[in-house]
C-alpha cells in the first residue's frame, strides 16, 4: 500500500511540489476516492455546524472555505481527465459519481445549520474589522447560500435538489452525446483525385489518421484541426457538404440526439431560478456578473449586431461575388461554400494563405515564444520537467518560476487531439492557488488544445489562428500562475463570468504584433525569419471577415440569451425551429435544414456559460481597450504588465471586476475601442430590413 490509504487520489504526494501521481491513477481508483472524500468532507461542515462557539469569520466562513479540499483534488482530477483522456468507463463513472456529488453540494447548501450561522455572521460583518478579501468571501458565501436554495421551505429544498440531481445528470449526457457523434463521423478517401484542392500539409494529416485507424488512404474528421482545413481548401463541394452537414447536424438526431436533453435542460433551469424568486434563469445567472440583469445583456448583442450586420452581409456578398466571377452559381451560394471561397478570395485579395504562414509556425518555435513572452512581460521562465508523471505521452509538464527563482506553478500542456478528448481548446486547474494553515499551495495549471499531429514528413505546424488560440488559453494560464490570495474561491480566474476572458482575449493582440512575430517565426526548413512583407500581409489581413466573425459570435450570444430568458419552453417548435426563429433576422447565410448549434452547444448545456456566452465580447471590449495601454507604452513595457498583473491577474475574485478594471486602466472601459479594433467603426451602411 502506498501510504495511509493506498489510494493516489487521497494520499498525500511524495513528488516535489505535491505533483499529482498520474502514472499510478486507475479508473478503481475512483469511486473509492469519492466516497471516501465526500464522507470526510461532511464530517468538516458537521464540525462547523457543532461549534458551540459564536459564529464567526475564522470558525464558519473562513472554515467552510477550506472544507472539502480532498473532495475538491479528487473531483478537479477526476472532471479534467473525463474532458481530456476519457473512455466508456470513465463516463460511467462520471454518471456513477454525479448524484453523489449533488447529495453532498446539497448537503452544504441546504443545511439550515450551517445557513444560520452563515447568516449570523454576515449580518454583523461590518463590525468584524474584516480585511478587504475576507469582507468579499463573506458576501460571497451567503450570496451561495441564498443562491442555492438555503432560504427555502423544506418542500423547495427537496425540488432544488431534485432539479439539480437531473441537471447534473443531464449536462453530463449532452456532452456524452456530442463526444459519441464527433467520434462517429469518418470521412475516408481512398483516392487521390478526392483530395483535390488539399494542401500536403493537410494530406499527410488525413493521412496519418488513416494509419493511425488501420486503413488505407485518408481519414479526415470532425475534429476543428481535421474539419477547418479540409472545408477551407477541398474543391470538392459534395465532400464539403458532407463534411458540413455531419458537424452541423451532430447530436440532431439519431441514437445521440440532444434535442430533447436541450428542452429538458432549459425547463429545469427555468424551474430552479423561479423556485429561488428570479424571474427567468438569465436574472439568475447574471446576477454575479458585471452585466448585472439580462436587459444589459440584450442591449449589448442588439447594438453590436445592428453595428456589425451590413458589414457581415457586405462581406458575405463580396466573397459570393468573387465565387461567382470565378465559375461558381451565386444563387446556389451556401455554408460549405463560404469558407472555400473566403480562402480563395483572401489569398487573391492579401496574397496570403494558411498555407504560407504554417512553416513559420512549428509548435516547438511557437511554445518556445509564448514562453518567452511570459517572461518578458512578468519575469516567468519555464523548465520542463521530465521526472514529473502525466496523464498521457503527449502531454508535457513544466515548473513555472519567477525571476527570484520563486516557484510559481505546475504547467501542463496537452497539444493534439485524440478520440478521449472533446474538441476545441481550454485551460483548467487540477489545484488552484491558496493559504491553507499559512502554508502556500501553487497551482497546478493545464491548457488543452487539438493542434495538428506532426507527421512522419512533418513537425506540428499551426495555423496563425492556432497560434493565436495557444495564446488565449496560455493567457487564462497566466491568470492562474500569477495568482496571489488567501482563499482558494477568490484567486485565479474564479472571477465574474464575462470578466475571466480579458486576460485570456487580451494575450492574442500580440499575435499580430510585427515587433513580436519577428523575434521567433521562422521558416522550420530554411531557419529563415518570416518576412516584413508577410507580417504585414497578417496584420492587413487581420480583420478579413471581422464582420461576418463578429455576427457569428454574437448570434451564439442571443441564441443562448433567447434560451435562457424564456419563461416557458414553446409548445410546438422544436429546437431547430426555435433556433431558427431566434436567429432569422441576423443570418447572413442560408439556413441548413437538419443542422442546429444548440444541439452541440457544449459552452452552454454541459459547460458554465449558459446565459453568459455573451461575455466573449463583452472581455473582447475590456480587452480591447486595454491592450490599448500596451500599444501606448510598448507591447514589452514591464511597467504595463507589471500593472495588468498586480491589479488583474494577481488579484483573482478579491475585488469587483469593475474596480479591478479602473484600478488598471484609470477609467471605465470605452466601448468604441473593439470596433475601431475590428475596423467597423466608420459604417455608414444603412440597414435595409
Amino acid at each position: 500500500m502506498d501510504g495511509f490509504y493506498g489510494n493516489p487520489l487521497l494520499d498525500p504526494s511524495p513528488l516535489k511540489y505535491g505533483a499529482l501521481q498520474f502514472d499510478k491513477i486507475r479508473h478503481e481508483h475512483y469511486i473509492p476516492a469519492f466516497k471516501t472524500a465526500i464522507g470526510e468532507a461532511k464530517a468538516e461542515i458537521d464540525r462547523i455546524v457543532e461549534n458551540r462557539a459564536e459564529p464567526d469569520f475564522f470558525n464558519t466562513i473562513e472554515a467552510l472555505e477550506f472544507s472539502g479540499r480532498t473532495l475538491d483534488r479528487v473531483s478537479d482530477i477526476f472532471f479534467n481527465l473525463l474532458e481530456a483522456e476519457t473512455d466508456d468507463t470513465m463516463q460511467q463513472i462520471a454518471e456513477e459519481v454525479s448524484p453523489m456529488l449533488t447529495g453532498y453540494s446539497m448537503y452544504v447548501s441546504l443545511n439550515s445549520g450551517l445557513f444560520e450561522k452563515v447568516r449570523q455572521v454576515y449580518m454583523k460583518k461590518e463590525s468584524l474589522g474584516l480585511d478587504e478579501d475576507q469582507m468579499m468571501l463573506t458576501e460571497n458565501t451567503w450570496r451561495f447560500f441564498r443562491r442555492h436554495g438555503a432560504a427555502l421551505s423544506e418542500d423547495g429544498k427537496k425540488k432544488f435538489q431534485e432539479y439539480s440531481e437531473k441537471l447534473s445528470l443531464l449536462s453530463l449526457q449532452f456532452g456524452k452525446n456530442v463526444l459519441a457523434d464527433t467520434n462517429s463521423f469518418v470521412l475516408h478517401l481512398e483516392t487521390a483525385s478526392e483530395l483535390e484542392g488539399l494542401p500536403e500539409y493537410v494530406r499527410e494529416m488525413g493521412a496519418a489518421e488513416a494509419a493511425e485507424r488501420g486503413l488505407e488512404g485518408w481519414v479526415f474528421t470532425l475534429d476543428y484541426s481535421s474539419y477547418g482545413p479540409f472545408m477551407k481548401y477541398s474543391s470538392n463541394r459534395d465532400l464539403r457538404q458532407k463534411m458540413y452537414l455531419a458537424r452541423g447536424s451532430r447530436a440532431a438526431g439519431g441514437q445521440n440526439d440532444n434535442s430533447g436533453t436541450v428542452k429538458d435542460i432549459v425547463m429545469l433551469r427555468m424551474k430552479i431560478a423561479a423556485l429561488l424568486g428570479y424571474e427567468t434563469y438569465a436574472d439568475y445567472a447574471l446576477e454575479e456578473r458585471m452585466a448585472k440583469n439580462p436587459r444589459t445583456v440584450n442591449e449589448f448583442l442588439s447594438d453590436l449586431m445592428a453595428r456589425t450586420l451590413p458589414f457581415a452581409r457586405e462581406e458575405v456578398g463580396t466573397v459570393r461575388r468573387y465565387a461567382e466571377d470565378n465559375g461558381f452559381d451565386g444563387a446556389d451560394f451556401q455554408p460549405w461554400d463560404f469558407p472555400f471561397w473566403a480562402e480563395r478570395y483572401q489569398e487573391s485579395r492579401f496574397f496570403l494563405s494558411e498555407e504560407m504562414l504554417k512553416p513559420y509556425f512549428r509548435l516547438e518555435d511557437c511554445i518556445a515564444a509564448v514562453f518567452g513572452l511570459a517572461g518578458r512581460l512578468y519575469g516567468l521562465r519555464f523548465e520542463e520537467r521530465d521526472d514529473l508523471p502525466v496523464y498521457h505521452k503527449d502531454v508535457k509538464v513544466y515548473d513555472v518560476l519567477d525571476s527570484s527563482g520563486r516557484h510559481m506553478a505546475l504547467f501542463y500542456a496537452d497539444f493534439f487531439p485524440r478520440p478521449g478528448k472533446r474538441g476545441g481548446a481550454w485551460m483548467t486547474e487540477f489545484r488552484g492557488q491558496c493559504v491553507l494553515n499559512g502554508v502556500e499551495e501553487r497551482p497546478f495549471v493545464s491548457i488543452v488544445t487539438n493542434f495538428t499531429k506532426p507527421t512522419p514528413s512533418s513537425p506540428s505546424l499551426l495555423t496563425h489562428s492556432e497560434f493565436t488560440t495557444f495564446l488565449h488559453e496560455f493567457g487564462h494560464a497566466l491568470h492562474g500562475i500569477l495568482a496571489e490570495g488567501r482563499y482558494p474561491s477568490l484567486t485565479g480566474t474564479n472571477v465574474s463570468r464575462d470578466f475571466v476572458e480579458l486576460p485570456s482575449q487580451i494575450m492574442e493582440n500580440w499575435a499580430y504584433e510585427p515587433e513580436y512575430l519577428s523575434l521567433f517565426a521562422k521558416d522550420y526548413r530554411t531557419g529563415s525569419v518570416i518576412p516584413a512583407e508577410l507580417v504585414d500581409k497578417i496584420v492587413a489581413a487581420r480583420n478579413y471577415l471581422s464582420g461576418y466573425q463578429q455576427v457569428r459570435q454574437l448570434q451564439f450570444g442571443i441564441l443562448d440569451m433567447t434560451w435562457h430568458t424564456l419563461k416557458a419552453l414553446p409548445e410546438t417548435a422544436g429546437v431547430l425551429e426555435f433556433e431558427h426563429r431566434a436567429l432569422a433576422s441576423s443570418s447572413v447565410l442560408p439556413s441548413v435544414s437538419g443542422t442546429s448549434i444548440s444541439t452541440s452547444f457544449s459552452h452552454i448545456f454541459s459547460g458554465g456559460y449558459a446565459a453568459g456566452y455573451y461575455s466573449y465580447k463583452w472581455a473582447e471590449v475590456l480587452e480591447a481597450d486595454a491592450f490599448s495601454m500596451f500599444k501606448e507604452h510598448g507591447i514589452f513595457d514591464r511597467a504595463t504588465a507589471d500593472s495588468f498583473r498586480k491589479n488583474i491577474l494577481a488579484m483573482g475574485g478579491s475585488k469587483d471586476a469593475a474596480v479591478l478594471y479602473r484600478n488598471f486602466r484609470g477609467r471605465d472601459p470605452e466601448p468604441d475601442a473593439l470596433m475601431q479594433k475590428l475596423g467597423l467603426a466608420d459604417n455608414k451602411n444603412e440597414e435595409n430590413s
